[in-house]
């Protein structure tokens, strides 16, 4: 997809006045994990605070370089590349987390029966995507299951789905709640291992991030801005199915499977990947940061401007904010 989509944004807790322009970088084709986005462009709330926010369909470039660059203010990013590119000094910070709890699976035929236990999978093949997280993610899967965490990698990127279908590989890595979702569809059975289950602590697969620089000049457009997405995300968790039509609509023909769309936003919701009781859509949390970040450090898959693994854990204090939802 390579033109630009306008959309308009509110904020009701500021009032009205000239449009300010926002652009908002996204990380993939459009998925559920962006529906909070196009509720509050269906419904005119971002207009109505007098912001407009030009989408930034995903390219070749990512959504973490584009924020970062200041070519967009704000950006849907994957966890994985947020902690990567800020340990390399990226100027971008975590505003809102998208998705509250790890979505990832380690995901294998469900036919199988040579494969009970991540140690099973010594010396299989596994349909990968091209990075280092990968390697440490299953590696101490294995090991922490008593294996000794060695395996083959081809690199496949999405047509890994394909190739476990066919039986070429043995196992790959999926997001539940969309390529999970999509193997229930086709009918292709699955079992799964869950990376919490064996030692990788669980983390906020998805946020919303901006432009750290940006940021700081600019408090009252940022929060009107968040704010806006997190109503949208709010909406969305109050009700999936009109969201998902919504996403549907507002993407005109990008998602050619409204099935899909429809089954995705219902693992979003039952699974709580939105919001935990008793907390506002959004809220990141600090534990949950540094518990990952550990992981990452540890594992040397966090890098500093020179490409070497990082010598001390960073302080990750810095790296998000919550001060820009509403609580």
């Amino acid at each position: 997809m390579k033109h630009l989509t306008t959309v308009a944004f509110l904020c009701a807790a500021l009032p009205a006045m000239a449009e300010d322009s926002l652009s908002v970088a996204l990380d993939w084709t459009p998925n559920t994990n962006h529906v909070g986005l196009y509720v509050a462009q269906a419904k005119g709330w971002f207009e109505e605070a007098g912001l407009t926010v030009e989408i930034l369909p995903y390219t070749d470039t990512s959504s973490g370089t584009l924020v970062a660059s200041g070519v967009a203010e704000f950006g849907i990013l994957s966890a994985i590349g947020f902690h990567s590119q800020r340990a390399a000094g990226a100027d971008m910070t975590a505003v809102m987390a998208v998705v509250q709890h790890e979505t990832g699976r380690l995901v294998f035929n469900g036919e199988r029966t040579d494969i009970q236990r991540p140690a099973d999978l010594d010396g299989m093949t596994y349909a990968g995507f091209g990075s280092a997280w990968e390697n440490a993610l299953i590696s101490s899967i294995i090991r922490n299951d008593g294996g000794e965490g060695s395996f083959e990698t081809v690199t496949l990127g999405t047509s890994a789905y394909e190739a476990l279908a066919n039986g070429s590989v043995d196992f790959t890595l999926e997001v539940s709640t969309w390529e999970g979702v999509n193997s229930v569809l086709l009918e292709r059975p699955q079992r799964a291992f869950r990376y919490a289950d064996y030692g990788v602590p669980d983390q906020h697969t998805t946020f919303l991030g901006a432009n750290g620089s940006w940021l700081d000049a600019n408090p009252e457009l940022a929060a009107s801005f968040v704010q806006a997405a997190q109503r949208g995300y709010r909406f969305a968790v109050e009700n999936p199915q009109a969201a998902a039509d919504i996403l549907i609509a507002e993407t005109a023909g990008m998602l050619s499977n409204p099935k899909l769309v429809r089954a995705s936003m219902d693992a979003l919701i039952e699974g709580g990947y939105f919001q935990d009781p008793g907390e506002p859509v959004g809220l990141i949390d600090a534990d949950m940061i540094g518990d990952i970040t550990e992981f990452l450090f540890t594992a040397k898959v966090l890098r500093g401007e020179d490409g070497h693994p990082l010598a001390n854990k960073p302080d990750v204090s810095g790296w998000f904010t919550n001060q820009y939802l509403l609580r």
